[in-house]
């Protein structure tokens, strides 16, 4: 599938923008999707605007414990699962249903979603279900491909093979392309979530190449720290609603 080698080209770019030692180090860990999807398409404008942060970037579904001091943060989906971190919520995500412009003219209520093959994505903290109770429907039962990554299940989408119920954070470049469409934006009620988060020890958040990336993300993102991020400490078993 040309759109997964494209994200994953990305990744890999992203990748290798690397270097192993200085002050200006900053060593990020990343949630795949984010970092295949939103992340790495922009990664030219942050060195661009940063060139003395050196970055390296790894991306996995594996949060980050910090222990062995590999990372310095971490862009982490759902709430994090270690204690006694700084966490940065990155803003709210609208879940939506998406298909590609062809599917999309059959479709002009929530409920003539059940006449079609839904995309289910497993990692996602948002299914079906909770889409169609938000509309007071009974979801039906799962009919389509199942993936573990979001941007494998756009990427399918993209393709015709089906609705995806994704995040529109994800799926910016895909909807603004017009290679997807959501065909109930004005007809449904829109699902919206805390869908990820940033978060650090907190004896790193003073190191420069952190806050620089740190304020960069989030002005990225129009998004407005609640709190100073020198001060942001706060334990991620307080932010289980993410």
């Amino acid at each position: 599938m040309r759109h997964v080698g494209r994200a994953f080209d990305e990744l890999r770019r992203g990748m290798e923008v690397v270097s192993t030692r200085g002050p200006r180090l900053l060593r990020l860990h990343c949630a795949p999707s984010f970092a295949a999807q939103w992340l790495t398409p922009r990664l030219a404008d942050f060195m661009k605007h940063h060139p003395g942060v050196e970055l390296r970037l790894a991306a996995g579904t594996d949060y980050t414990r910090f222990t062995s001091d590999e990372f310095d943060a971490d862009i982490v989906y759902g709430p994090p699962r270690v204690e006694g971190l700084v966490v940065v919520p990155l803003g709210e995500e609208v879940i939506a249903p998406m298909c590609a412009p062809e599917l999309a003219e059959m479709i002009t209520t929530p409920a003539d979603l059940f006449n079609h093959v839904l995309i289910q994505t497993d990692s996602k903290q948002i299914q079906w279900s909770d889409w169609f109770t938000a509309d007071s429907l009974i979801a039906p039962p799962p009919n389509g491909s199942r993936f573990d990554r979001s941007f494998l299940a756009i990427a399918v989408a993209t393709q015709g093979l089906g609705v995806a119920l994704e995040s529109t954070r994800l799926a910016e470049r895909e909807l603004a392309s017009g290679r997807l469409v959501m065909p109930l934006e004005r007809t449904s009620i829109p699902v919206r979530y805390v869908g990820h988060n940033l978060v650090f020890p907190r004896h790193v958040r003073q190191r420069q190449p952190l806050r620089t990336f740190a304020e960069w993300l989030l002005a990225e993102l129009g998004v407005v720290a609640q709190v100073p991020l020198d001060r942001a400490v706060t334990d991620a078993s307080r932010t289980a609603d993410g």
